[in-house]
């Protein structure tokens, strides 16, 4: 799905470093938090997590994770290994009674293989993405005027390099070479592009109806990061730069957005699906708030569990150092390298504040059954 991401719009991402090993077996660490006390404060949380489980799992069994892990670079971590160590985790879960009986038997049970980070010492950024609702049309209208594309039927046979993003949708964001190819039609040129900077919505209609907006593809450029030519502008100072900064920027500048969005010449297409559909990861499965993660998958294990210890807002948007288990299920244009993570935080408008504030350090491990 989105594999774009809504916070990345805000961030510059670090270089890939070239021929690190991404993941090192480590000690059983000791966290400064109890072992993801949400599983047993919340019971809504612990059926999240066996959600996303069953996702990885029915993942793990299909022909695209047996492609995907036939030349993974890590030793000793296989898709039948990581789909043991589900099984394995399901049934610590199902069996433990407290947190401190969980952590002793993952500890016992499993070897962690920490993320090394950029640093090469563990330190891994965190950001927060999210599915945002928005209002559109079907057809276009005086005030609907900016749309968002469905895949053209030849995309496969485009020739290399792809058009630019100023040929496809024009230079204000309306008729480029895509005219006939529209699903919706938005509102406000920031709208249109920022559903393709996530990669999927949920949609409510003017005429009632509800749906929503799956990833569909994407031309073969690279990601460029609004936030990052913001700040090579001088518009904005290195590290000051957030989400609701770059929004409120375009708001009161919308001239600057013909300046800006053709510098990120990828551009991504849609397809439509049913109201209910829930947002997809990368490997094809849905990704759950809090449970999802977004990794470099040339790096990281698809599907496979993992625990993180990084700041995430809590409901009343205040930052605090938590430790919770995840599943890695997504990916994005801009997540590159080990040391790069993005959390999956839900759908609506709490859930992007949320995600708006995330961009902090934290560390990340993986477990895998003996």
């Amino acid at each position: 799905m989105r594999s774009l991401l809504l916070l990345l719009a805000a961030l510059a991402f670090f270089p890939h470093r070239v021929g690190a090993q991404a993941l090192v077996p480590v000690t059983a660490p000791s966290l400064e938090t109890e072992l993801d006390p949400q599983l047993w404060r919340t019971p809504a949380q612990r059926q999240a997590l066996l959600r996303a489980l069953n996702h990885s799992l029915r993942y793990l069994q299909s022909s695209q994770a047996v492609k995907a892990y036939r030349n993974y670079p890590i030793p000793g971590v296989t898709r039948e290994r990581t789909r043991r160590s589900l099984l394995r985790f399901q049934t610590l879960l199902a069996q433990a009674k407290t947190p401190q009986a969980l952590e002793a038997r993952v500890k016992r049970d499993f070897i962690f293989y920490q993320a090394q980070g950029q640093d090469n010492r563990g330190t891994v950024h965190f950001t927060g993405y999210f599915e945002p609702v928005y209002q559109a049309s079907r057809r276009r209208t005086v005030e609907y005027q900016y749309p968002v594309y469905g895949l053209p039927k030849n995309f496969s046979r485009w020739p290399k390099p792809h058009p630019t993003r100023a040929e496809l949708e024009g230079r204000d964001g309306r008729g480029g070479q895509l005219q006939g190819s529209e699903l919706l039609w938005f509102s406000s040129r920031l709208s249109a592009y920022l559903v393709q900077i996530q990669g999927s919505a949920k949609i409510n209609l003017l005429d009632g109806a509800r749906l929503s907006l799956a990833f569909a593809g994407s031309t073969d450029y690279p990601y460029v990061s609004l936030g990052k030519e913001l700040v090579k502008d001088g518009v904005f100072q290195p590290g000051e730069v957030t989400l609701p900064l770059i929004l409120d920027y375009f708001r009161q500048n919308p001239q600057q957005l013909s300046a800006y969005i053709p510098r990120n010449q990828r551009f991504i297409f849609f397809k439509t699906t049913g109201a209910g559909a829930p947002a997809q990861g990368s490997i094809g499965a849905p990704v759950t708030a809090e449970r999802s993660i977004a990794t470099d998958k040339s790096l990281m294990p698809p599907g496979a569990l993992a625990l993180l210890e990084a700041p995430i807002p809590d409901a009343n948007l205040q930052k605090r150092t938590v430790n919770r288990f995840v599943l890695d299920q997504d990916t994005g244009s801009a997540i590159k390298g080990p040391g790069r993570v993005d959390i999956f935080m839900g759908t609506g408008e709490l859930a992007g504040a949320r995600a708006g504030l995330m961009s902090d350090d934290g560390v990340l491990y993986y477990l895998m059954a003996k």
